[in-house]
């Protein structure tokens, strides 16, 4: 039997394996490569598809005999040699993105460098630098109906569109996409608006939701001013730690990437992703704000408090006017499947 293709040769338990096969494997087990399929594990692999998943085609290695310790003790053999260059240290879990970029990197490579390539990487994912939103403030810093929902608007895409390009999540099934972005959604979106410094002054929220011109009961008016002072509490809290761009990045990597959603389909990959983020905002911290060694347990002890700013809320002052009926995670799911062709007013 074969892996795939026709150059073949012989393995030791009489498997015949392509060469191209073969190496990929050698490759993959020497540098200690980890894949992601953004299928449903199971891809064709044949001489035509073998490229198209890599985590599948070394799957299919191991299942037709390639055996780890085999390479890697060929691999031992040749440094004890001379012949080749030890490996440099192996990155668990890191994407293809990130793996094309390691070939280049010494030996010294350390998990701080790690750690900041992927802070890069989501800082790089932001689909509109902070000083875009500022386009929509006046000078006075009071904001009309209009620029109210046109900001909102952006800080909603800009959520779903950074989610879509940061490393892991477009690996995930579409299904566990939609699930974590259905859930975390209003705590992205308080996020941003607190990276934006987004004005959040009563009168025009209330105009923009329409309250002025559907009155309702005293009681529902206070519960109603309630969230939107949580709003502000929240947002406020996040603008006195001085919480800078890299930072925000993380924040939210570790919102998205959260267990708390309904039917995901790989809880422990989740969490291991989530437990990168934390441990990328812990790094972080402490190289560049070594004089404040509460600041990672500052920023981490925020969060919770994001889910008290009612997402329901949150889509009454700022989404009714722009979408009226339609309902806020359909609006997420059609963002995420649509992507950066998606389109509605003000964007």
């Amino acid at each position: 039997m074969w892996v795939v293709g026709p150059n073949q040769e012989m393995d030791s338990s009489g498997q015949h394996l392509d060469q191209g096969c073969k190496s990929f494997f050698k490759r993959s087990v020497r540098r200690n490569l980890t894949y992601s399929c953004r299928g449903s594990r199971n891809c064709p692999i044949d001489q035509h598809h073998r490229n198209q998943c890599q985590y599948c085609r070394l799957k299919k290695c191991m299942k037709m005999g390639m055996r780890r310790e085999v390479s890697g003790s060929a691999q031992k053999s040749a440094v004890q040699r001379g012949r080749v260059p030890p490996s440099q240290p192996s990155l668990p879990g890191l994407p293809n993105q990130f793996l094309n970029s390691t070939d280049s990197m010494n030996t010294s490579l350390s998990n701080h460098t790690y750690l900041s390539s992927y802070i890069s990487l989501l800082l790089r994912a932001e689909p509109y630098p902070t000083s875009r939103y500022g386009q929509c403030l006046q000078s006075n810093n009071i904001m009309g109906i209009d620029n109210i929902c046109e900001l909102a608007a952006r800080l909603l895409f800009s959520a779903v569109e950074w989610a879509r390009n940061i490393p892991f999540f477009p690996d995930l099934q579409v299904t566990d996409q939609v699930a974590l972005l259905r859930l975390v959604w209003s705590e992205l979106f308080v996020l941003n608006a607190s990276q934006c410094s987004m004005p959040l002054h009563v009168a025009p929220l209330i105009a923009a939701a329409g309250l002025h011109a559907s009155p309702m009961c005293a009681d529902r008016v206070v519960q109603f001013m309630d969230h939107i002072r949580i709003f502000q509490e929240q947002v406020e809290k996040l603008k006195v730690l001085h919480v800078d761009s890299a930072e925000y990045s993380c924040l939210k990597a570790i919102v998205l990437f959260t267990t708390d959603a309904c039917g995901l389909s790989d809880i422990a990959h989740i969490e291991s992703i989530q437990e990168k983020s934390q441990c990328a905002l812990e790094e972080y911290c402490r190289s560049q704000y070594p004089n404040q060694p509460t600041r990672f347990g500052k920023l981490l002890l925020r969060l919770p408090s994001l889910r008290t700013v009612s997402s329901a809320v949150i889509e009454q002052l700022f989404f009714v006017r722009l979408v009226g009926k339609t309902p806020i995670e359909t609006l997420i799911r059609d963002m995420l499947l649509s992507g950066s062709s998606f389109s509605w007013p003000y964007m």
